[in-house]
């Protein structure tokens, strides 16, 4: 079977309500080719290059799904995924263990989605219940002068009152090619490269040291934490190597294990250190 045939005109983007470096180390544990850029206060925006998507049988829709759930599943912070291609455009929020959600426009901006994931979207961002849920609604409503390239960019719109100022060229409705180029000529834009696991456990750490939850990473809810990481890791990549290629379940099964690997040595140093 050979690759998926996309449009020149599909794209993702993945934006991660994150400072840059602390998405990094989620990000290069996708193993993906990806550019990593600064996309406003606490915002990141992540390039997936067109080569990650020559898989058998894959869809931006599809892939956009696994890697915002692979990127939030052990992460305090939530990702919204954007897509488009030839037969339409849409979105997907993910968030840690909560379900991963979305909402597709056809190509001429017609909805096809449940009103729930604009609901899941306002409420997983912190948006503001009523002004930007009547926003999003207006999505939802029929246009005729909007097609789906326009849907996602409205939705853009949205999202920057929440803080989102995507750099130069990075647009809905552009294509691959035309996104690289714009995320390689972006301030403080960088390639994000798998660098070792040894380099992986040492940035994962410092993270971790410096998140929010800082207070998680050593004692015994650091080792509670991490032990339950790894057993739901190790469930999720063993359900992946038995489903029917779904790459998504694997890779988050590993993002958790290493999490919790990441937790328990973590605690164990520090011990030694004190």
């Amino acid at each position: 079977m050979s690759a998926t045939d996309h449009s020149p005109a599909a794209g993702v983007l993945l934006l991660c309500r994150a400072e840059p470096d602390r998405v990094r180390p989620s990000a290069q544990l996708l193993r993906e080719p990806l550019l990593l850029a600064p996309a406003g206060e606490e915002w990141t925006v992540l390039v997936p290059g067109e080569e990650a998507w020559h898989a058998e049988d894959a869809t931006p829709a599809a892939l956009t799904a696994e890697w915002a759930h692979a990127l939030t599943v052990a992460e305090p912070w939530p990702a919204v995924g954007l897509w488009w291609d030839a037969e339409g455009a849409g979105f997907v929020v993910a968030a840690g263990f909560r379900r991963t959600v979305g909402y597709t426009w056809l190509a001429d901006g017609s909805p096809l989605g449940e009103e729930s994931a604009m609901t899941a979207l306002r409420a997983r961002l912190g948006l503001d219940p009523v002004l930007d849920a009547e926003a999003f609604d207006r999505l939802t409503l029929p246009d005729s002068d909007a097609d789906a390239a326009a849907r996602v960019l409205g939705l853009v719109a949205v999202l920057a009152r929440a803080g989102l100022h995507l750099p130069p060229g990075l647009a809905p409705g552009a294509g691959a090619a035309e996104l690289r180029a714009a995320a390689e000529a972006a301030p403080e834009a960088e390639p994000v490269e798998w660098p070792g696991w040894r380099t992986v456990v040492r940035d994962g750490l410092d993270a971790s040291e410096r998140g929010p939850l800082g207070r998680w990473i050593r004692g015994p809810r650091a080792r509670a934490l991490g032990a339950a990481e790894i057993a739901a890791g190790v469930s999720l990549w063993a359900l992946g190597r038995r489903g029917d290629g779904r790459r998504g379940l694997k890779t988050a099964g590993a993002v958790l294990v290493v999490d919790g690997a990441l937790t328990l040595a973590y605690d164990v140093w520090r011990s030694r250190k004190a």
